[in-house]
Order: structure tokens, then sequence, then C-alpha cells
């Protein structure tokens, strides 16, 4: 959608004196504007005016709600905290759950209008199978109860509620909308771990868990689906990239030229390349490289998956580059992509932080 199609929206009944004019504008080129007061969070009054927003924690923990100040002035709301990064701040974003609008204000967001529209949901799932792929991870097989469906976009991730603690964790299918009812999750064995220690000793076959979501601005962009693509997962961040990968392989036409760098610490720690290898027999386009901090072996590099990134990975300035796994992986990655030539704000990130 060009500029002079814009289509801009207001929904706000109320208008006080001293409150602020918030203006959102989304990637498919559509604005809409609404109207927060004094002291409040612009999350809280964009959805009470029927924004379509994404977020998930509402408490400044995650990135779900992350946008990027364009025009005006935004404050982190007093007691609240952000987890952005200074670098991040510096560059305009923002976290939308625990800010406030200090003066007429204009927010560009990294996804469509119609993103936001579809609320999570809690479905019930049965363990279909529980999979021991590499030393410290397992694959989880969920299959959804019978009526039970969950729709989400390739990158986005859910919430499972770990039976008998209470406590949920979050985590990014590596399936695809396509293979429903059966949804797959790969997820890190961490030594007292609630969800590894769940794993390990308590959960068996047809067992039900509760899943929430799903949640997260971190999904593939078909709007640059011809456009060359770079993957770099560290660890289980492989997981989104995988259903990412799968779901461009069912879309239909022409597949784009695709880079994947993954990598684990040792051989031994690295799982699913028996996956990678058949996707890259299935997608000509795609090309993976395995990467490992220490004690590489043959066909591996050295280092971890930014290292194999060259010059020659980036000849169009359109590139996009999906980045998921520890936040050093993500900010070495980005700055070594811009460097490549590819644009800032073609480069999405999710960081994966594990949970004890």
């Amino acid at each position: 959608m060009n500029k002079q199609d814009t289509v801009i929206e207001h929904n706000s009944p109320i208008v006080e004196e001293n409150s602020h004019k918030v203006t959102l504008n989304f990637s498919d080129g559509v604005t809409k504007q609404f109207n927060v007061q004094p002291n409040k969070s612009i999350l809280d009054e964009g959805l009470a005016a029927g924004m379509p927003l994404l977020y998930q924690c509402r408490s400044g923990s995650c990135s779900s709600c992350i946008c990027t100040l364009d025009k005006g002035e935004i404050t982190t709301i007093n007691g609240e905290s952000s987890t952005l990064l200074r670098s991040e701040h510096e560059l305009g974003q923002r976290l939308l759950c625990v800010s406030q609008a200090e003066a007429d204000c204009s927010i560009d967001l990294a996804y469509g209008s119609e993103v936001g529209t579809s609320s999570a949901q809690e479905v019930n799932a049965f363990i279909d199978s529980i999979e021991h792929i590499g030393v410290n991870t397992v694959r989880l097989t969920l299959e959804l109860a019978e009526g039970s469906y969950m729709e989400f976009r390739p990158g986005q991730f859910m919430q499972i509620n770990v039976p008998g603690v209470g406590t949920l964790r979050s985590y990014s299918p590596s399936s695809t909308n396509k293979e429903f009812p059966k949804m797959e999750f790969l997820i890190r064995l961490i030594p007292g771990g609630v969800m590894s220690t769940y794993l390990k000793e308590r959960a068996e076959v047809d067992q039900i868990l509760t899943l929430t979501g799903p949640y997260g601005a971190f999904f593939l962009r078909e709007e640059h689906k011809r456009a060359p693509h770079i993957f770099v997962a560290g660890g289980t961040g492989l997981a989104p990239i995988l259903s990412i990968i799968d779901t461009i392989r069912q879309l239909s036409g022409v597949k784009p030229k695709m880079l994947l760098s993954f990598g684990c610490a040792t051989p031994e720690a690295l799982f699913c390349l028996d996956d990678i290898q058949l996707r890259e027999q299935w997608l000509p386009s795609l090309e993976a490289r395995i990467c490992v901090d220490q004690g590489a072996k043959e066909g591996h590099y050295l280092g971890n998956p930014v290292s194999p990134l060259q010059e020659a990975d980036v000849t169009d300035p359109n590139t996009v580059a999906y980045l998921c796994g520890p936040q050093p992986m993500i900010d070495g990655a980005t700055a070594r992509l811009i460097e490549l030539g590819v644009k800032a704000e073609n480069i999405f990130a999710e960081q994966f932080v594990a949970s004890n």
C-alpha cells in the first residue's frame, strides 16, 4: 500500500483536555489513532480503544508489544521497567505496555493492522510423544483435543502450563498450521528447570497439557516472501525458524534464496540435523551452515551462528533476516547483517531466554 493509500481510523470516544493523541503506523500502510490519558499505559489505552496491538506479558518482560517511536515523546511509567537494551532504546524502540505518552506521538509497528485482530485462546492437548533428540533437547509432540484449534503465525509462541506446578513456560512450535491437530516443540532441558523436570520425571504419553496463545510479534512477513531470506538460530531458537522455513515451502510460487545458520555449543548438543538436511533437499534454494563453539568436526563452522555470515550472502538490498536465540547472538547477528547491507527494518528477532 502506498502512502497516498493510507487509511486513517480514529477510535477515541472520550477526549480529555490533557490527553495525547497516539498515531499507530502499521506495516500494511494502515494508520489508526486514539487518545491516551496521562500516566496511563499506551498499550492498555490502545486495547481499550479497540486497537489491534500485539502483546503478551503486559509487564515489560517480553518484547511482544515493541514499537519504534517516529515522532513525539514516550517515557517509561514510574515504577515500571523495560527489558530493552540501551542501544534499542536509542534506536527509538519502546515497549507499549510500560510506556506513557508525554506529547502527541507517532509510532511505527513492524506488523500489519490485521495481525493483532485475533486474540489468544486456551486449548487442551494430549502428549503424543517425547523424543530426546540431543544431549539436552527434547522434541515434544502434542495433539490438540478434539474440537480444539489454535491458528498461529509461523514464529509465534505459546505458553504451556506445567502440570502440578501452575507455572507457565513459553515455546514456539517448530511445526506449522498444516500439521494440525499435531504440534511440535523443541525444548531445551535445563538442570532443575520446571518444564525440564516435568518432561524427565513425570510426563507420559496421553497426559493433558493446557496451551494458551499465540503470542509474539516475531513471525514470517509474507509481504517479503520473494526477497532473499537469512535465518540465524542458536539452540532451540531453531524451532520457530523451522516453522517459518516450512511455511515458505508450503506457499505457492518460486521460493526465495534462503540461508540458515544454526549452531550449538558443542557437536553433541546439535539436533535436528537430519530435518535440516531434508529441507535442503526439498528446497534447492536453501543452504544450511552448522556451527559449534568448540570441537568442530568435518562440515562444521567454528564459532557461533554469526561467524559464517559473509559479504556474498547479501547481494539484494531487500534481503530479510530472522534471528532467534540468546541475546548476544542476536546483537552480533544484527550488527553483522547491517554491516553486510541488510536494512535494519528488515531484521526481525526473538530472544530465547532459559527459565529455571
